[in-house]
């Protein structure tokens, strides 16, 4: 017998240094996501803004900013420009391969190389083993490990250059956690590649878009995830289509005359 549903409770924590804008602190609003709802709370949470984190729903509750914003892509309508159909034609040769949530050592050791090149002294860094295997093997909902890898020999599965932590959500997939091989120079743009393979996936699965996370102008690191058109984002009307080069350059505009106009947000936890 299917246990009735009850409305979560919310909890936020206390601020913390931001860990994408200097001289900002971040506070999260969070709720539990468990029992036989779980799957069907998650699906509500991600469409206002919410990201999972385990058997963790959280999404910014920040007093004085909103510089963060959740961003979904339209998969059936993006269109890759000449580079990226380049670097999809580059990855063709990739064996990619859903998998059960649970993690590997191959993976572990595969993601601590990407740490230690790509965020040198980020909290993740300190990750454990035992930490990587409850991000991946704690889900309350559809997740999968999205495996990229070269050809094998003789049988044998090839070496593991990318993957991606992946909930399937009942309109889109969203990609919780990517890493990949940072020292491939035969392979660059692997980032990129697995994102764009998430929207062709999305596309030819009849789901409507792909979660990217929160995306915050003003940090460099969050930039690759307006490279992808259309764009969908969060705002207090709901979701709606923007250019983010036109929401740029009308923050700096607005900006040197001595004010911010608010910025709808989501915000950050991890990716």
């Amino acid at each position: 017998m299917t246990a009735p549903f009850r409305f979560p409770r919310f909890f936020v924590t206390n601020p913390s240094p931001c860990p994408y804008l200097p001289g900002k602190s971040e506070r999260k609003v969070f709720t539990e996501l468990s029992g036989d709802h779980a799957s069907e709370l998650n699906d509500a949470l991600g469409r206002i803004g919410f990201r999972r984190s385990q058997n963790v729903a959280y999404r910014p509750s920040c007093a004085d900013c909103s510089a963060c914003v959740s961003v979904r892509v339209i998969a059936n309508e993006f269109r890759p420009n000449a580079t990226q159909r380049k670097l999809i034609r580059r990855n063709r040769d990739l064996v990619v391969t859903a998998c059960k949530p649970w993690s590997t050592e191959e993976q572990y050791a595969l993601l601590q190389r990407y740490l230690r090149a790509r965020h040198p002294g980020g909290g993740m860094t300190e990750m454990d083993d035992m930490d990587y295997a409850d991000m991946v093997e704690q889900t309350p909902v559809d997740s999968h490990v999205i495996e990229y890898r070269e050809q094998g020999v003789a049988g044998r599965p090839g070496r593991l250059v990318g993957a991606c932590l992946t909930d399937r959500q009942a309109d889109g997939l969203s990609m919780i956690y990517s890493f990949f091989d940072p020292d491939l120079e035969t392979r660059p743009g692997m980032g990129n590649f697995i994102i764009m393979d998430h929207i062709l996936r999305a596309r030819d699965a009849g789901l409507a878009y792909v979660y990217l996370g929160y995306w915050v102008e003003g940090s460099k690191r969050m930039q690759y995830k307006i490279r992808y058109r259309p764009l969908e984002r969060l705002g207090r009307g709901g979701w709606t289509r923007f250019d983010p080069d036109e929401q740029v350059e009308a923050i700096r505009d607005v900006s040197a005359a001595g004010a911010l106009p608010p910025v709808e947000a989501s915000g950050i936890f991890r990716k």
